[in-house]
C-alpha cells in the first residue's frame, strides 16, 4: 500500500500522540475513547482501542491538495492514517519505539513541529504597518541603481554568418526582426524577432553585456560579438534607469509585505539565538 509522503510527515504528531498507547490498551477502549472526547473531540477512527481524533484527521486533510471528490479524498487519508496506526502499534509491540534511532527521530519531529508552530503563530500575530511598507519601498528604489537594457540579437554559429547579417542590416536596419526569426539559433528569442526583453547586463555573459553597454539606442553591433554560445549580432532598442522599472507601491504591496514579514521573522529568530545558551562538547565547560 502506498502512503503519500505528505500524510506520513503530517501524521508525525499523531504518531507522537500514540506513543503512550500499546496493544495492552485495547482492554481499556472505553476509557481511551472517553479521554479522546475530553481532550480533542470525538474520534474519527479507533484502532485496537487507540483513537484518532476528528480534529487530527481534519488537520491532515488541510495539508492535502484540493480534491474534486472530497469524500473520496477524505476516505483515502483516513485509510492511510489507519494503516499507519496499525503498523505503529506493531512497531511498539516489537519495542522499536524504544530504539535510539526511533527515539531521536520522534524527538526531532516534535522539535520541528513546535518550531513550525512558532513561525505560524508569529505570522498570525505580526502586523506590517504602512510606515514599514513605505520604508521598504524607498529602500528598494534606493538600491535600484544603474540601468536596464532592452535589446534584440541574432545568434549564429560562425563569424562569417554574423558578418553577412551585419552587411544586410547596414542596407536595411528594419530587417533585424525578420532576419532573427529566419536565422537565429536562439530558440527562445527567435520566435520574438530576437527580442530579449529588459535585462541587466550583469545577467548576460560578459562579452554580450559589454557589447550592449557600448551601444546607443537604435544602434546595432558593427562587428560580430563572440561568446560561448556562438556569434551575436545585437541591436539596442531602449535604455532605462532601474528605478524606473519599479512598479508603484500599490502594485507590489503584497510582495513587500511578505518581504518585511520575512525580515522581521529573521530578526526575531536572530534575537532568540543571541539570548539562548548554546553549548557543544567543545564549548561546554566542565562542571
Amino acid at each position: 500500500m502506498s502512503i503519500p509522503s505528505r500524510a506520513v510527515s503530517a501524521s508525525l504528531l499523531v504518531l507522537l500522540a500514540l506513543g503512550a498507547c500499546t496493544a495492552k490498551d485495547a482492554d481499556k477502549k472505553s476509557d481511551t475513547v472517553a479521554a479522546s472526547d475530553a481532550k480533542s473531540g470525538p474520534a474519527a477512527v479507533i484502532v485496537n482501542g487507540s483513537p484518532l481524533s476528528q480534529r487530527a484527521l481534519d488537520m491532515l486533510l488541510r495539508q492535502q491538495p484540493p480534491q474534486h471528490d472530497a469524500p473520496a479524498a477524505r476516505q483515502k487519508v483516513l485509510d492511510n492514517i489507519t494503516m499507519q496506526m496499525i503498523v505503529a502499534q506493531e512497531a511498539q509491540k516489537k519495542g522499536l519505539d524504544k530504539t535510539p534511532d526511533v527515539e531521536d527521530q520522534l524527538a526531532m519531529a516534535r522539535t520541528s513541529v513546535l518550531a513550525q508552530a512558532y513561525v505560524k503563530d508569529y505570522f498570525d500575530h505580526q502586523q506590517v504597518s504602512d510606515e514599514q511598507l513605505k520604508q521598504a519601498y524607498e529602500k528598494l528604489k534606493a538600491e535600484a541603481t544603474g540601468q536596464q537594457y532592452r535589446a534584440r540579437h541574432i545568434l549564429v554559429k560562425t563569424e562569417a554568418e554574423a558578418e553577412a547579417l551585419i552587411a544586410k542590416l547596414r542596407k536595411d536596419p528594419k530587417a533585424f526582426g525578420e532576419l532573427a526569426s529566419a536565422q537565429s539559433q536562439d530558440p527562445v528569442s527567435k520566435a520574438k524577432g530576437g527580442d530579449l526583453g529588459w535585462f541587466d547586463t550583469q545577467t548576460m555573459v560578459p562579452e554580450f553585456g559589454a557589447a550592449v553597454a557600448q551601444l546607443k539606442k537604435g544602434e546595432f553591433t558593427q562587428k560580430p560579438v563572440k561568446s560561448q554560445f556562438g556569434y551575436h549580432v545585437i541591436v539596442l532598442d531602449d535604455v532605462r534607469a532601474k528605478v524606473d522599472a519599479i512598479p508603484p507601491l500599490d502594485q507590489i504591496k503584497a510582495q513587500l509585505t511578505d518581504q518585511v514579514r520575512q525580515q522581521d521573522l529573521k530578526k526575531a529568530l536572530d534575537d532568540l539565538k543571541a539570548k539562548a545558551k548554546i553549548e557543544t562538547p567543545q564549548t561546554a565547560k566542565a562542571p
